[in-house]
């Protein structure tokens, strides 16, 4: 069994690390570049950065931020956030990024996902998925959490898969920064639907919840932000715990 991955989120803006609750309230929680190699130092397996309103903002990522960051950490390194064509995704891979993300412009462009598989390989391309309960489906929404598509969660993974994303980033907007666990139905309902890996993100409160989402869903990877931005427990601790119970990780 390939190993499970504990991967720690930057969400960026103004220069800084913050996060919220459902993507709202957001609340300052550090330097990006400090925070960043804390984590590489934790071993953490992988990081992800995320410039939340630049797509919101209509502008690029912060290249230089980004650069910085890869600079100081030795961990594998995914970015996203304002990353609207083709140009941007190798200014992202140049700047020290080893996979980029891709959620406002794939879903709005979704033959950027085949272009940039293509070009650059499907390994480099993570499709973000932000997802909301509406009724009796789960919807996409993008620009940030702002904006409703009108789409179906479950459709769109399996398209973005079909069109060549090596990975899928899936958020559930209603769990995020609730620490009550990840969602799990959600998560189930989309690795049961691709077969690329899924990382999930949105609820992480305690170890416990990492062992849930990887054992009743079947996600590859769990992201978290507030309990490792505010040191309710570390990447170690949570390693520590999902391997006394028999699940695979790298220590």
């Amino acid at each position: 069994m390939l190993a499970k991955r504990i991967i720690p989120c930057l969400d960026i803006k103004d220069n800084r690390v913050v996060k919220g609750v459902k993507f709202l309230g957001l609340k300052d929680a550090g330097d990006p570049v400090e925070v960043a190699r804390a984590y590489d130092q934790q071993q953490a397996d992988e990081l992800v950065f995320l410039d939340i309103t630049a797509s919101f903002e209509n502008r690029k990522t912060l290249i230089g931020l980004v650069e910085k960051i890869a600079q100081n950490i030795f961990m594998p390194f995914t970015v996203g956030g304002g990353v609207g064509d083709i140009e941007d995704i190798r200014n992202l891979l140049n700047a020290g990024a080893e996979k980029v993300s891709l959620n406002t412009q794939a879903v709005k462009s979704p033959v950027l996902i085949a272009d940039a598989a293509k070009r650059f390989g499907s390994q480099c391309i993570v499709v973000a998925i932000d997802v909301k309960r509406e009724a009796d489906h789960w919807e996409v929404f993008v620009n940030g959490g702002r904006t409703p598509t009108g789409m179906d969660a479950i459709d769109w993974a399996r398209k973005a898969a079909k069109l060549g994303a090596g990975e899928i980033l899936l958020t559930s907007m209603d769990y995020d920064g609730t620490k009550d666990g990840f969602d799990i139905a959600l998560t189930k309902a989309i690795t049961g639907a691709v077969h690329i890996p899924v990382i999930a993100s949105g609820g992480a409160g305690k170890p416990e919840h990492f062992y849930d989402v990887f054992t009743e869903a079947g996600a590859d990877a769990g992201l978290a932000a507030s309990i490792f931005h505010y040191e309710e427990y570390s990447v170690k601790q949570v390693k520590d715990y999902l391997k006394a119970k028999g699940v695979s990780v790298r220590i």
